[in-house]
């Protein structure tokens, strides 16, 4: 490629041409200064990447340091199924293998991520001039596997002391990062 694919500069003797270690397109130096790790492709150390790459990249980061831990950890909500008035006590996870929901109380349940179609955070305490919200609880939609029926689930923090609020809220917050 014989000019930067960002700003349209003519690569020279001067003006070197790199490769974004990410998307692969050639950029000059202004263009692709960003170094990130990109442990997704086996790069530990940070490369050099371009600003939108370099961008993807650290919410990737992010989302693998912080987010899915707390999901893989886990927390205890209040689950109540369909229109059900019925709740139960369940530790709601993420599997190891990352694909699945896991669901433990009385009751079991796995439901697989790719079978999930709506997630919606449900929030306590928003005002309209853009006060803080938290999170209360959290509605799933999903598919139940062999039928095109869609499931319900309601998950609603505990009130009692016996359930951490605190890591349900953390929970429930990882949970709406990642269906963004």
């Amino acid at each position: 490629c014989p000019r930067c694919m960002q700003c349209d500069t003519k690569f020279d003797f001067i003006t070197r041409k790199h490769h974004c270690r990410r998307c692969g397109k050639c950029f000059c130096d202004k263009c692709c200064s960003k170094k990130v790790p990109l442990p997704r492709m086996c790069f530990v150390d940070p490369v050099r990447q371009c600003a939108e790459c370099a961008l993807v990249s650290q919410k990737e980061t992010e989302f693998y340091d912080k987010q899915l831990k707390v999901l893989m950890n886990g927390a205890t909500f209040f689950v109540t199924l369909g229109t059900s008035d019925k709740s139960e006590l369940m530790v709601c996870r993420l599997s190891n293998n990352q694909r699945y929901l896991v669901l433990d109380g009385d009751s079991h349940y796995e439901i697989e991520i790719i079978q999930i179609s709506t997630v919606q955070i449900l929030t306590e305490g928003f005002t309209p001039g853009g006060g803080n919200s938290r999170a209360i609880g959290m509605i799933l939609q999903y598919k139940v596997p062999g039928s095109e029926e869609v499931t319900q689930m309601k998950f609603t923090a505990g009130e009692d002391f016996s359930c951490n609020k605190k890591l349900s809220a953390s929970w429930l917050a990882a949970m709406h990062k990642v269906s963004k």
